[in-house]
């Protein structure tokens, strides 16, 4: 089939097109983009420079991504924006770009959907198979690992974390890290145990299960300190209890506990 442009689309130079990419009426694609195979660019879009947008994605009408970033101490210095391939972006999407003091780059995986009203600000990490609800907002420098989910209207604070296989319920203020694995809720979000059913869905053994269950009753439920919790947990055989440890031991901000 081959490139296909509309007439009133403004692409600017230093464009790079993929095979088979799709660009949709009155969409503005500003110099230095690269746009991979077979996606598609749909009417009103805007795509800032130095946007890297992966094979087989779909950019929904009027969004907007790869523009600078809503932080007053950017100054003009060289950012990316960054996705994977077979992503989703939908309507009234806006992405920005990452900052000097993030890295330089705001980063999207594969096969992530992110639904419409969402802002990804900058220099936000999302992992791959990720789903974001609608109208979920994302203050800078969150990482959200794989596999995980963000529900609808949802608010996630700066430099948090979100541990892969999480789920955050829809309209939660997150201000805290989310360990892996687990549901999260509420206004200021606290945990309310495993993302059961996600697990379930995606696989995990009985047998895996029943130790996530236990290491999550010895950290968030027993009267252990987190630091005599990791100890008691760190020779488990499970690759994902060691995964949740770690990552707890790693939190700056702190984590979100048990309700």
């Amino acid at each position: 089939m081959g490139i296909q442009i509309h007439p009133t689309a403004i692409i600017e130079d230093n464009v790079e097109l993929g095979e088979n990419v799709k660009i949709g009426p009155n969409v503005n694609i500003k110099s230095q983009v690269v746009i991979g195979d077979n996606t598609t660019i749909e009417a009103n879009a805007y795509i800032g420079s130095y946007t890297k947008i992966g094979k087989n994605c779909r950019i929904f009408p009027s969004a907007v991504v790869g523009t600078i970033p809503q932080d007053l101490k950017f100054k003009g210095e060289f950012s990316q924006l960054i996705i994977g391939d077979n992503t989703t972006i939908r309507e009234f999407c806006m992405i920005n770009r990452g900052t000097k003091g993030g890295g330089g780059i705001t980063k999207i995986g594969s096969n992530t959907l992110i639904m419409a009203y969402v802002h990804i600000a900058h220099d936000c990490i999302i992992g791959n198979s990720v789903i974001i609800a609608n109208a979920v907002q994302f203050a800078g420098h969150v990482v959200v690992e794989d596999n995980a989910v963000i529900g609808g209207m949802s608010a996630i604070h700066q430099f948090v974390r979100i541990g892969k296989f999480a789920m955050i319920g829809g309209m939660s203020g997150v201000a805290l890290d989310v360990a892996p694995f687990c549901l999260a809720n509420g206004n200021r979000a606290t945990l309310h145990g495993l993302n059961l059913i996600g697990l379930k869905r995606n696989g995990f053994s009985h047998e895996e299960i029943e130790r996530l269950k236990e290491a999550y009753k010895t950290i968030f439920k027993s009267k252990l300190t987190f630091q005599e919790a990791y100890e008691k947990l760190k020779n488990s055989p499970s690759v994902n209890v060691i995964h949740m440890i770690e990552f707890l031991k790693a939190s700056s901000r702190g984590f979100c506990r048990d309700r």
